[in-house]
C-alpha cells in the first residue's frame, strides 16, 4: 500500500502555511490515494465490526500483523500511527457524555465566525436502518485545508483566550468514543472563494481491511454559482478512488446522496455523522433515544439504582443526578454564561441554559486570589455560594466549576457527605486559572488545583457557620461539643429532664441558656444519643421546646434579613438621590452662570446703545 502523506506539525501551534504532499517524519494521517487497496464487500457484510467488538472497551482487542516499517525506495522515512491509536487515544473519554462536548464546544467555538446554532439529533442510516448521532452548525466551515488539520492528531488553531478547544485531539478522541465510524461535511468561504469538503474517519473500514496506517479518504470541490467542480491535487484516478472508498464504507451509496448532504449547510457550516455506535455489555446502545424523545440518554447510568422511596426519587430527580444520563439536562449547564445569539437545538427543541446561581437561597459571594507566581500577574475569582432550593431535604452539595465558560468539574464535593456541615450548600465560578485535563471532565492535579480546594473547603465551612440557621440547621457552638460519657453525668441530665418537665427548679446551675440534642444520627461533635433535649432559662423554669425556639428564630432572623434588605435598598435610593439632587445643583449654577451672562452682555449693549 503507499499513501500520499499529508505533512501536519504534531505541536499545538498554528501553522497557516500550506499542507505539504511530501511524506514527513512526524506526518501523522495519511490521506488515501490511488494506489490504496482494500478488500471491498456489500455493505451489509461487512457494515460494522465483529459483534465481539462492538462494545467500545473491547474494540481495541484484535490481533495485528506485523508491520514492515523499513520505507519504500525514494520515500522519506516516517513516524507512522496504527489503527489501534485511534481507539487507545479515545479512551481518553471514560464518558460518553463527555465526548459530546467536545463536539459541542467545536460548535461553540465557531461562534466567533457567526454560528447561530448546533444541532444534535438521531439520524437512521439508510443502508441499514441503525441510528447515528448528527452534529451540525452554521459556523465558518473548513477548507480543504481546514478539515485535514481537523482530522490530523494533536494540531491546534485555537490557542485564544476565548476558544475553548486548545489540545488539537477532541474531535478524533470525541467521535471515536461515540461510534467507530465518522464522515464530515464542511462548506466554506475563503478569501471569496467557496469550496466543500467531505472526511471520512473509519475505524471499520481500517479494522476490515487490515490497514497498518490511518488512512482517511478525503474529496474536495471548488463551487462557482451553481457549478460544482472537484479539486483534484494528483490525480483524477486518486481523487476517484478517495471517493469510491467513502462511498463503500460510508452511510451513503452514490455521489448524489453524498452531495446531497450538503443541501441544508447553507453557504457554510459543518456536518458531522457519527454511526456505528458502541454497544454496552448487554449488546444494546450505549445511548438510548426511546425513552424520551426530546432527549439522549445514557442507558447505563439511567438504569443505574432502583427508586426504593420518595427520598431517592427526589434526589435522583434533581439536575445534579440528572446530568448523568440525560444529555438535555448536562447540555443546560454546560456552558456558564446564557448565548445571547446561540442555541443548542437536541433533537429538535432549543436546549434551557440552567445555572444554578440563579436560585440558590440567601446567596453571597465570595473572592479568592490565586497565587499564581512570580511574573504571572494577579487573578480575582468570585465564587457565588448559598443554599439550593431544595435544603435542608437535599443533601445536594458541591462546587460548579467552570473553566472559559466551559463546565469542568459538576457539583465538586469538597466535604465528605457523612458530615452535616456543608449539606445543601452549593456554588459556581469560573477558574481561569487552572489548566483542565485533556478530556476537559477534571483538571490537572497542580498546586493550583489543590490550594483551590482548600480554599472552597475553607468557603463553605465559613458560609455554613453564618447561615445554617436559615434553613433551620443549628450553628455550631449552640450545642455543648463534648459528649457526655460520665454515667453519674448522665444521670445528672435525666433528673434535670425530669425536673423542667414538671416545672421544678434546678439545683446549683449557672444562670445560663444550655441546649442538649437527642439525636442518635448526629455527627461526632454532638452529644450521643442518651442526651436528652433541653431548654434552662435564667429562671431555672421549663421553656418552650427546642423546636420552637428553632422555628422563631428562623423568622426573626428571616425579618431581620428583610430589614437588611430594605436597608440597602433605602440606602441606595438615597445616594441615588443625593445623585440627582448634586446634578441638580450643577445644572442649576449652570443656568445661573447663563442669566448673569446674559445679563452683563444685556447691560453691556445697553451702554452701547
Amino acid at each position: 500500500m503507499q499513501a500520499n502523506m499529508v505533512e501536519v506539525d504534531c505541536s499545538d501551534d498554528d501553522d497557516s502555511g500550506a499542507l505539504s504532499s511530501t511524506v514527513a517524519p512526524h506526518a501523522l494521517i495519511a490521506e488515501a490515494s490511488s494506489s490504496s487497496t482494500a478488500t471491498t464487500a456489500p455493505f451489509s457484510s461487512r457494515q460494522s465490526l465483529p459483534m465481539e467488538s462492538r462494545n467500545f472497551w473491547k474494540a481495541g482487542n484484535y490481533a495485528v500483523a506485523p508491520i514492515n516499517s523499513a520505507p519504500l525506495q525514494g520515500q522519506l522515512d516516517h513516524a507512522r500511527v496504527h489503527p489501534k491509536f485511534l481507539h487507545s487515544n479515545a479512551t481518553s473519554h471514560k464518558w460518553a457524555f463527555g465526548a459530546i462536548a467536545e463536539l459541542l464546544d467545536n460548535a461553540v467555538d465557531e461562534i466567533c465566525n457567526g454560528a447561530t446554532f448546533v444541532k444534535v439529533d438521531k439520524v437512521n442510516i439508510m443502508k441499514d436502518g441503525s441510528p447515528s448521532l448528527l452534529f451540525q452548525d452554521d459556523g465558518g466551515g473548513m477548507d480543504p485545508e481546514g478539515i485535514r488539520k481537523c482530522m490530523s492528531l494533536g494540531y491546534s488553531s485555537k490557542k485564544t483566550e476565548t476558544t475553548i478547544g486548545q489540545y488539537g485531539n477532541g474531535f478524533k478522541t470525541s467521535t471515536m468514543r461515540l461510534g467507530a465510524d465518522v464522515i464530515v461535511f464542511s462548506r466554506a468561504v475563503r478569501s471569496g472563494k467557496s469550496t466543500q469538503s467531505v472526511g471520512l474517519l473509519s475505524y471499520t473500514y481500517l479494522r476490515q481491511t487490515a490497514q497498518d496506517d490511518v488512512i482517511v479518504p478525503m474529496v474536495d470541490f471548488d463551487i462557482f454559482e451553481n457549478d460544482v467542480k472537484p479539486i483534484i491535487y494528483g490525480t483524477q484516478h486518486a481523487w476517484d478512488s478517495n471517493l469510491r472508498t467513502i462511498l463503500e464504507w460510508s452511510p451513503f451509496e452514490c455521489k448524489d446522496k453524498l452531495m446531497m448532504q450538503f443541501n441544508d449547510i447553507g453557504s457554510h457550516g459543518t456536518k458531522v455523522f457519527i454511526y456505528n455506535l458502541w454497544l454496552n455489555d448487554e449488546g444494546v446502545y450505549e445511548l438510548s433515544f426511546d425513552e424520551d424523545t426530546e432527549d439522549i440518554r445514557l442507558r447505563d447510568e439511567a438504569n443505574r439504582g432502583t427508586r426504593q422511596n420518595n427520598k431517592i426519587s427526589e434526589i435522583q430527580s434533581h439536575i445534579s443526578y440528572r446530568i448523568r444520563y440525560s444529555l438535555r439536562a448536562y447540555s443546560s449547564m454546560l456552558y456558564l454564561k446564557k448565548f445571547k445569539h446561540f442555541r443548542i437545538i437536541l433533537r429538535g427543541i432549543p436546549v434551557q441554559q440552567f445555572n444554578i446561581a440563579d436560585e440558590l437561597r440567601h446567596a453571597k459571594r465570595a473572592l479568592y486570589r490565586p497565587q499564581l507566581g512570580i511574573g504571572s500577574g494577579e487573578v480575582t475569582v468570585e465564587t457565588k455560594i448559598g443554599f439550593i432550593k431544595e435544603a435542608p431535604t437535599l443533601k445536594i452539595r458541591g462546587f460548579n466549576v467552570y473553566h472559559k465558560n466551559r463546565l469542568i468539574k459538576p457539583f465538586w464535593k469538597v466535604t465528605s457527605d457523612a458530615s452535616s456541615r456543608g449539606s445543601g450548600v452549593c456554588g459556581v465560578l469560573e477558574a481561569n486559572f487552572i489548566k483542565p485535563a485533556h478530556d476537559k471532565q477534571d483538571f490537572e492535579r497542580s498546586a493550583l488545583f489543590v490550594r483551590l480546594e482548600g480554599k472552597l473547603k475553607d468557603m463553605i465551612s465559613e458560609y455554613w457557620n453564618h447561615n445554617c440557621h436559615f434553613i433551620g440547621m443549628t450553628p455550631p457552638g449552640s450545642y455543648i461539643q463534648d459528649k457526655v460519657k460520665d454515667p453519674q453525668a448522665k444521670s445528672q441530665i435525666r433528673l434535670d429532664s425530669k425536673k423542667l418537665q414538671n416545672n421544678q427548679p434546678l439545683d446549683g446551675l449557672a444562670a445560663t441558656t444550655s441546649v442538649i440534642n437527642r439525636n442518635s444520627n448526629q455527627s461526632a461533635d454532638r452529644l450521643d444519643s442518651d442526651a436528652l433535649q433541653i431548654v434552662i432559662h435564667e429562671d431555672g423554669d421549663a421553656a418552650m421546646s427546642i423546636d420552637e425556639i428553632r422555628e422563631q428564630n428562623i423568622q426573626l432572623l428571616t425579618k431581620c434579613e428583610e430589614h437588611r434588605q430594605k436597608r440597602d435598598a433605602l440606602k441606595r435610593t438615597v445616594e441615588e438621590l443625593e445623585k440627582e439632587l448634586q446634578e441638580t445643583k450643577q445644572k442649576c449654577a449652570h443656568l445661573s452662570a447663563q442669566v448673569e451672562s446674559r445679563k452683563r452682555l444685556h447691560a453691556t449693549m445697553k451702554q452701547l446703545s
